[in-house]
């Protein structure tokens, strides 16, 4: 019982997500309430019907108290989280008890982080994203609408499986020496070939990174690019594996358990006679009648697998088949995603700046991505120096602040003139700019009147005439000719990430299936058992490079892993996350360490500081959060970032680095051991952390 739902202030449905659960509730009510033999309601408008009401009362609320709602309980034990973003309302409903506010809260900001990423600057202008978010083509709406609640599902899906997804942190391949050779393979090989090649079309690789699932191999970036960050990394991540997904079942089951995980009303025949429809490829679909024939893959004995033969029912077979017509169609390797992120200058921050991102998948499992900068891209920055300049106005307009705005008449007049030749710039490759040069006009008249009293509260709606009006150049210049996903006409040619392709490839060819298997056994606490008796798993992380270090912990109902098999992995698996939500919950109140017991467990977590050389520095206290501050982490909002800058304040000229560690013993263990065993941990863990990424 999930959904999640962004809206405007008018009650108009921007997006929505739920799983069949809430799907069902809500179509068995709405659908109750009809006549015999009329036709049910659409679900989008059951949707609008249902929270119509609550939206109508938060923006009453906005409007008359300047107060909205943040969170609230109903009868029948369904949690809402509600936030508003500009003029978008995002609420996010749980029905079943498996989420709490504060995975609610996370699942609000992760959307609108997909969202930035994908929408870029044009999401600081609420009527321009409002028309993104919901184009009037029915179509297009559909397939948008369904690629953010895929993006939605594969972060929840990630969360729950995936602990550098559970703490917000980039997990690594400790394979030190591999690690190093892609490295240098990317930078003299791959980077420094496709941006000397003349098919690059005007782009230039700035940051080239390896994937085994979601563990980072190797990652690259150019002299001249800006540090990638790890919310940006992550999010993309996230796309990745939206567009290839790791299928931990199947790779976690031996071989003989994979035929067991077909559906049932199966018949065994004898191998049929090759036919000219290619019958000798593997993986290979034939569809006859009320029969499918399909062939499992080679396995390891060498021999071709049984073909299947499953009953379907014709309506069920149509039903199918006319749903594939609604799906999206499937990803085109070759064809860029334009993504926005973080660009880190001496000039200064610009968030949200165009990339063309490459995910070229080398085998299942292992993805080989390419980062772009685009042309036109220094028309980004420009347009967002102007746009945080007339959010700056406003915001001293609206305080009442107008002799401060006049007084910085010096830096408004330098606005003034490179804003006029920029519109002058633009005007000449092709950019409407008339809707600009008018509302900039109108500006201009009003602002720099004789006698300079043009800068008061009237001025604010003209502020915001122009950040609209940038926004929509910037969307004709980096969104207009692709859509969503899209990577628009100058990409790198095809041939060009064949070739890019085809060296990775070679390159890693004999380490594939290591890597694969690498993946879901990274680090093992066997290794560790003989240091630290009692001790049952860990998590290390480096909020500073955004990091993290534990054992793997791969609980599927066919594998077994180093916690055993079956209820009491997963118990285990589910006392290590509440671990982490714990610690968040005493983090936001001002918290550095906790130790706790729970049963025949004892928990244990740290955060702490240090300077470049490893030297601990003094505790400091950490400020207290609201309850319904953003989610602490560094996928949404990076609260690491934030405290790292107020914890530098004293610490003038010197680097300063945070850190975590999770721990979880056994509860015999004595107290003192295991915070003796705490301290050795995070000692021997500190040197690996230190392996090159970037």
């Amino acid at each position: 019982m999930k959904c999640l739902l962004i809206a405007s202030e008018s009650a108009e449905v921007l997006f929505y997500w739920t799983d069949p659960e809430f799907e069902q509730n809500i179509q068995e009510q709405y659908g109750a309430s009809q006549e015999e033999g009329e036709k049910p309601p659409a679900f989008e408008d059951c949707i609008n019907t249902l929270f119509a009401p609550i939206i109508i009362s938060c923006s009453t609320m906005v409007d008359r108290l300047g107060d909205g709602y943040t969170s609230f309980s109903t009868e029948n034990n369904h949690s809402y989280v509600l936030h508003q973003f500009e003029e978008c309302l995002y609420i996010a409903v749980n029905g079943d008890g498996e989420e709490g506010e504060e995975d609610l809260r996370r699942k609000i900001y992760v959307m609108k982080k997909m969202i930035e990423v994908l929408f870029g600057v044009v999401t600081l202008s609420s009527p321009l994203l409002r028309k993104e978010l919901r184009p009037q083509d029915t179509e297009q709406r559909t397939r948008l609408w369904k690629h953010l609640q895929s993006l939605l599902e594969t972060y929840s899906r990630l969360k729950e499986q995936d602990q550098s997804f559970l703490v917000e942190a980039v997990e690594r391949l400790i394979h030190p020496t591999l690690c190093e050779q892609c490295i240098e393979f990317l930078e003299r090989s791959l980077v420094q070939q496709i941006n000397s090649s003349v098919e690059r079309a005007g782009e230039e690789v700035l940051h080239a990174f390896i994937l085994v699932h979601t563990k980072l191999l190797a990652f690259y970036s150019s002299r001249n690019a800006s540090t990638l960050t790890s919310s940006d990394l992550l999010a993309l991540i996230i796309m990745v594996q939206n567009m290839y997904p790791s299928n931990i079942d199947l790779e976690d089951c031996a071989p003989e358990d994979v035929e067991n995980t077909s559906a049932p009303d199966i018949f065994y025949t004898p191998e049929p006679s090759p036919t000219n429809r290619d019958s000798g490829t593997d993986g290979d679909s034939v569809s006859s009648g009320r029969y499918e024939e399909s062939r499992p893959e080679e396995g390891s004995h060498g021999g071709r697998g049984t073909p299947i033969f499953q009953f379907v029912d014709p309506d069920i077979q149509m039903a199918e088949d006319s749903l594939q017509t609604l799906e999206c169609p499937p990803h085109d390797p070759s064809t860029p995603s334009r993504v926005f992120l973080e660009v880190m200058l001496k000039e200064g921050c610009y968030p949200m700046m165009p990339h063309s991102m490459y995910c070229l998948p080398l085998w299942p499992g292992i993805t080989l991505v390419l980062l772009t900068k685009i042309p036109k891209s220094n028309l980004a920055m420009s347009i967002y120096v102007f746009l945080e300049a007339f959010a700056k106005l406003e915001k001293r307009l609206s305080e009442g602040l107008e002799g401060s705005a006049a007084r910085g008449q010096t830096s408004i007049q330098d606005l003034r003139n490179k804003l006029d030749k920029f519109i002058r710039a633009v005007g000449t490759v092709d950019i409407q700019t008339s809707a600009l040069q008018s509302v900039w006009t109108e500006f201009k008249s009003r602002a720099f009147i004789r006698g300079g009293h043009g800068f008061n509260r009237g001025l604010v709606p003209w502020c915001r005439g122009m950040k609209t009006q940038l926004c929509g150049v910037y969307r004709q210049c980096f969104m207009a000719e692709n859509g969503v996903g899209g990577g628009g006409p100058q990409r790198l040619s095809p041939s060009l990430q064949d070739r890019a392709l085809i060296m990775v490839q070679e390159k890693l060819i004999d380490w594939k299936d290591f890597l694969l298997v690498k993946s879901r056994r990274n680090i093992t606490m066997v290794s560790y058992l003989e240091e630290f008796p009692g001790l049952i798993h860990f998590i290390y992380i480096d909020r500073t490079a955004g990091q993290m270090i534990a054992p793997s912990l791969n609980i599927t109902d066919r594998a077994t892993s180093e916690l055993g098999k079956g209820p009491l992995a997963h118990f285990i698996k589910g006392k290590i996350w509440g671990l982490v939500n714990t610690s968040r919950l005493y983090l936001q109140k001002g918290y550095s360490t906790v130790t706790l017991r729970d049963g025949d467990y004892f928990f244990c977590y740290f955060l702490w500081f240090e300077n470049e050389t490893g030297y601990k520095l003094e505790v400091k206290e950490l400020p207290i959060l609201p309850d319904d501050s953003a989610p602490i982490g560094m996928l949404a909002m990076d609260y690491y970032r934030k405290l790292l800058r107020y914890y530098s304040k004293n610490h003038q000229g010197e680097v300063v680095k945070c850190y975590e560690l999770l721990t979880v013993h056994l509860g015999v263990i004595p107290v003192e051991y295991i915070l003796q065993h705490c301290s050795q941990l995070a000692r021997k863990l500190w040197e690996p952390s230190r392996i090159p990424l970037l």
